[in-house]
Order: C-alpha cells, then structure tokens, then sequence
C-alpha cells in the first residue's frame, strides 16, 4: 500500500458507529416496549370537589370500609389532589366504587379507573404504555339528548332583549317586549303607530320571522315567531353547536381518538376510549356552565330582598363565601359571546381567568362600563348539575338542577371592552375548571345522557387476548417457516421481526396522539409481514447470485445492494396509502393507519439495516465459502 492512500474496508463490514447507532436504536425499542407488559391495575380515585381537598379522616374511612367489607386492595397512594387505590381484579374494584362512593358520600368523587403498572425506573425514563382504544381498554359510550325546547326558548329570550334594543334604536315607544308561553316574542304599544312602525323594522331585519299584529284593550301589539324553514335550521344549528362544543370539551379532557358524531334529529353519540372515570366525564359532558355579567341593583338595600322585599327587575343571589347580593335580571354580555378563557395568578398571587369577548360581546361591554363607571357589576356563573340519588343499591343520576352563584361582584373602576380579568374564584383548580367550561363553550340548552354504558377492563382485556392469540400463532408460524427455509439468514430475520415489532409499540407508546385498536393489531400483524416479505426478497437474491457463480461474500453484498431499491418503492407505496387512510379515515381506520405507517417505516430500518449488521457480524470481513441461506 502506497503511503496516504486510503485503506479499503473489508466487503460486508459496518464501521463501529454504524454498529452502535443500530445498537441504540434496538434498546431503545425494548426499553420503550417494555412497559406494555406490566399492564393496569383496576383502580378507584379518589377526588374532591372543587374547593375542597380530600382529608386523612376520609383516605381512613375509605380504607375501613374495604377491610370491613374483606375488599383486599394492592395500595394506597397520592396522586396529586386525587387518591388512588389499586385493586387485584375488577370484581373487587366495582364491589369497592359502590361502598366507598356511599360511606363518603357526595362530596368525593369515586370513579373507576385504570393505572399503570410499569416500574418507578421506567417511569423515570419516560416510558409508558400504549393507549389503547375503547374496544381493548374498554371505556364510555355516552348517549346524549339535547333539551330542544330550552334551546329554543333561549333564542325566544334572547329575540325579546334584541326587539327592546331595536325599539330604542328607531326610537318607538314600547310597554313590554317578553316571550309569549305559546311560543314567539310578543311586544306591546300603546298606539298603533308605533306598532306599525315596529313591524316594519322588524321584518327589514329579520327576514326569517313571521310577523302578525293585533290589539288587545289599550295595546297593540305585534307577534314574532320563527318560520318552519327557521325553526329546522335552529334545531340543526343547536345540535351542530353543541356537537362542536363537546368536541371541545373532550379534548380538554385529553382524551385520544374519541367518537363524537350526531345520531338522528336530537342525539349525540360520545364514546370516550380508556376513560373509566365517568363520574368526571359526565360532569364536564353535560356541565352547562355559562357566565353571565349583570349590574348589582345599588338602589336597593340588600336586607330589603333578604326578607322577601325583591324587586321584579332583581333577584338575590349569594357568592360562594355565603355574602348576598341583589343583581339584576337584565344580561349584559353572556358566555357565548366568550372566544378564550385563561387561568392564571393576579398580582397579589390570588387565582384569576382572563376572559376575551367577540365584537358583539366587547360592544355591549364597553357601553355598558362607560355608562356605570363607579357601579358593582357581578360576575354570575349558572351551573346545571346532576343530582345523584341511590337506586337498587346503585348511585344514579334522577335530575338536573339548576345552581346559579355570584363568582364576585366588582366596582367598575374604569372603561373597557373585549378583555377583562375575573378575580375572586376561590382556588386554582376552580379557577382552572372555570376557564376550561368557558374556553370550551357554553351548551346550547341542557343535554340529558339517557344512555351510559362502561365498557370494562375485563371484556377489553378478552379482545387484546384473542389480538395477542392471534399475532402469537402467526409470528410463530413466519418464524418456523424462516428459520426451516433460510438457516442463518432466517435466525437474522427472526430477531429482525422482534425488534420490528418492538420498534413499532415504543413509538406507539411514545406518540401522545396514538391509540392501539382491534384494527391497529392487524396492522402490526402487517408490518410484521411486510417486514419477512422484504427479508424474502433479499434472500433469494442472495440465493440466486450464488447458483449464478458468485461467491457468498458478492453474493450477500449485491443481494441487499440490489433489493434495498425494491424493497424501498415497495414500501412506500405502501406508506403512501397509510398515509392516505389516515388523511380520509376517521375512528379505528385512522388507528389502524397509524400503526400501518409506524410498521412499515420501523420494517425498512430492521428488514434492510438491522438484518445486514447482524449478517455482518457473522460472515462479514472474511473470505467465506459456504453461508447456510
């Protein structure tokens, strides 16, 4: 060898980089697998409501209750704000939910749910399992029915504030403007000019109303009511508004792949997959909290209304800490006009939300501020909550009822508009869950869940056992076939299977947005077999250079040189319509596109890079006579 000229590396050798970097890559997927074998344990958290925290003395009463009742529990631990307690099976964590949820009582949440099993040391590493979908980790499917009728007398209500506000701006004289119980807005004159008037400016700028007029003693008066064509476009805009809504109330939840679709004229369809805390589902699903800022009625003293002298424009509500205040009726800006929510801390460190108002709810606020600098405006939160009574020895939800309370009430120290802050909340939880209901809207009308049903661990588990069955017999059966056919060359192949297949769930795993199907099994069942198509494909390659003369190391050499470009075309073809599944699919297609993608892509490294180091490290660097392929 000439002085400075390069040495030439042995046919079929890595250098030691290369070997690491494949080395690194394949712990990484056993490291990131690994935590799907632990598996969950069936559990109940514990949580308190909000502005409360969970005390020992309840954490002991819970405890008692299982021993008295032989309920063995694996743990007790704190997670957070919440409690949870593992249990061996499913049996006993059902048994537990109902006695636990009856000896404490209302003020704690009791929800099923499932925890983790993997290791503090993996944990620590940030390795988790994979989320599974609702028919392998079980889950809730909702039925949701929307109170069309409050929809609509919403509207109504919100007609008659609308016709006051267009009497004052033409400048007609009205006596009242309020919601007929029949159905409609009816608003009254006293002269039938005005009316006239009135009907005029009401028909320009609702063309969709059907407008009649009349007398009645003294008034004259005008009807307005929505048309046929209206009314079908307010009921599909009700149910397409709330659709949106939980949609966004899902996704606050965090919950991955979920269904979320119409059912007929007045249903919902929600299922939520690997989510067993439904007590905490329900709560923010059908949670109708909306915020309403009206005036404090400062003309009145309040000790007045505290003995039933209340004012018909008035009416007395209290703040959390028990203080009353007479507020007005009249609505100055309500929570759909909210477009963002935030928490966060004020100055002094106390919890606040910052609200952002649309142009329409920015106007009426900034007229309203510049008109009552000086004046209390409270912040009113109105909740619809589900009442819990025991049925059969069960806790069930008999009605919805109707919590209207003063969040703060607050001078107006100057002028402002779209933008404001809410102080005054309690504590950062309710001050998070308070902006989460506005961020994600405020519910048309009240919704009623007339259907709920759990999936459970156990039937999921059934699914994952026939997945697993499945995928067990045909990894065995390629393996044989491989190993019979191809000798040393398929003993490469077969550890190129396990870390394809490794590689595949610690990307799973580790992709926040990914969930593992019924479908999803048979794409890892898929790119399983792509992976052994392609080590096929490279086999008889090298087999067919051998019985054309070549000798084993050319052989093996043009045999992955010469496939890996047909190998690659083939898998991205393949790639592409994963891609395309994903893009048009939805629910468990979009799932099973996921893995297909994840399979394929973990395939080429293993099936092309993976099989040739460890071919390699047997035959390569060497002038080989005989390989057993």
């Amino acid at each position: 060898m000439l002085f400075g000229t390069p040495a030439v590396r042995p046919i079929n050798t890595y250098p030691v980089w290369k070997y690491l970097l494949i080395g690194i890559v394949f712990l990484f997927g056993i490291i990131y697998s690994l935590p799907n074998l632990y598996g969950e344990d069936p559990a109940l958290q514990l949580s308190a409501q909000r502005s409360a925290q969970l005390t020992e003395a309840q954490i002991a009463q819970a405890r008692e209750v299982l021993n008295n009742a032989k309920l063995p529990f694996k743990s007790v631990e704190q997670q957070g704000d919440n409690f949870l307690i593992r249990f061996n099976n499913t049996e006993d964590q059902l048994k537990a939910q109902q006695l636990v949820r009856k000896a404490l009582g209302g003020d704690v949440t009791v929800a099923l749910n499932l925890a983790p099993a993997t290791p503090a040391w993996l944990t620590a590493l940030g390795a988790s399992p994979m989320k599974l979908g609702l028919d392998l980790r079980g889950g809730i499917h909702f039925l949701i029915e929307i109170d069309m009728e409050t929809a609509l007398g919403k509207r109504e209500e919100q007609m008659a504030e609308d016709f006051k506000s267009l009497m004052r701006e033409e400048g007609l004289r009205y006596a009242s403007s309020q919601r007929r119980a029949e159905g409609g807005v009816q608003v009254r004159f006293r002269d039938a000019d005005s009316r006239d008037k009135a009907i005029v400016a009401v028909r320009r700028q609702n063309p969709d109303l059907v407008v009649t007029d009349g007398s009645e003693g003294e008034f004259f008066y005008l009807n307005a009511a929505l048309s046929d064509q209206a009314l079908r476009t307010a009921r599909s805009e009700a149910v397409e508004q709330n659709l949106t809504i939980l949609r966004n109330r899902v996704n606050e939840l965090g919950v991955a792949e979920p269904v979320i679709q119409r059912q007929g004229a007045e249903r919902i369809v929600v299922q939520l997959p690997g989510v067993q805390d439904s007590a905490r589902a329900r709560e923010i699903l059908s949670a109708t909290a909306t915020l309403e800022f009206r005036m404090v009625n400062e003309d009145r003293d309040v000790q007045d209304a505290l003995a039933g002298r209340i004012p018909a424009d008035s009416e007395l509500l209290y703040e959390i800490n028990g203080q009353p205040h007479l507020v007005k009726k009249q609505v100055i800006v309500r929570g759909e006009n909210v477009v963002g929510a935030r928490s966060g801390l004020d100055q002094n460190n106390f919890p606040k939300v910052s609200v952002d108002l649309d142009g329409k709810g920015g106007q009426r606020m900034l007229a309203n501020t510049k008109a009552n600098v000086g004046k209390q405006m409270a912040s009113v939160l109105i909740e619809f909550k589900p009442v819990y009574e025991e049925v059969d020895g069960q806790m069930v939800p008999v009605r919805q009822e109707r919590v209207v309370k003063v969040i703060n009430a607050a001078r107006i120290n100057g002028v402002f508009g779209p933008s404001f802050e809410i102080t005054g909340v309690g504590s950062p939880a309710e001050a998070q869950e308070l902006a989460l209901l506005l961020r994600s809207g405020a519910l048309t009308a009240p919704i009623q869940i007339v259907e709920e049903r759990t999936i459970g661990p156990s039937m999921g588990q059934d699914n994952i056992d026939m997945g697993m069955k499945a995928m067990a017999i045909a990894l065995a059966a390629v393996m044989g076939f491989m190993l019979l056919k191809y000798k040393v060359f398929g003993i490469a192949t077969n550890i190129a299977l396990f870390m394809n297949l490794a590689l595949t769930v610690a990307v799973m795993s580790l992709i926040p947005g990914a969930v593992l199907t019924m479908p999803g099994i048979a794409g890892l069942v898929l790119g399983v077999a792509m992976a052994v198509d392609a080590n096929v494909l490279i086999n008889e390659r090298i087999r067919e250079d051998m019985r054309g003369g070549m000798s084993p190391a050319m052989a093996i050499q043009r045999g992955y040189d010469e496939a890996s470009q047909a190998i690659t075309d083939s898998n991205l073809t393949n790639l592409i319509s994963g891609l395309v599944l994903f893009g048009v699919g939805s629910g468990t297609i979009k799932g099973f596109a996921v893995t297909l993608c994840i399979g394929i892509l973990a395939s080429m490294f293993t099936a092309v890079t993976g099989t040739r180091a460890i071919i390699n490290l047997i035959y390569g660097g060497r002038d080989v006579k005989k390989i057993h392929v």
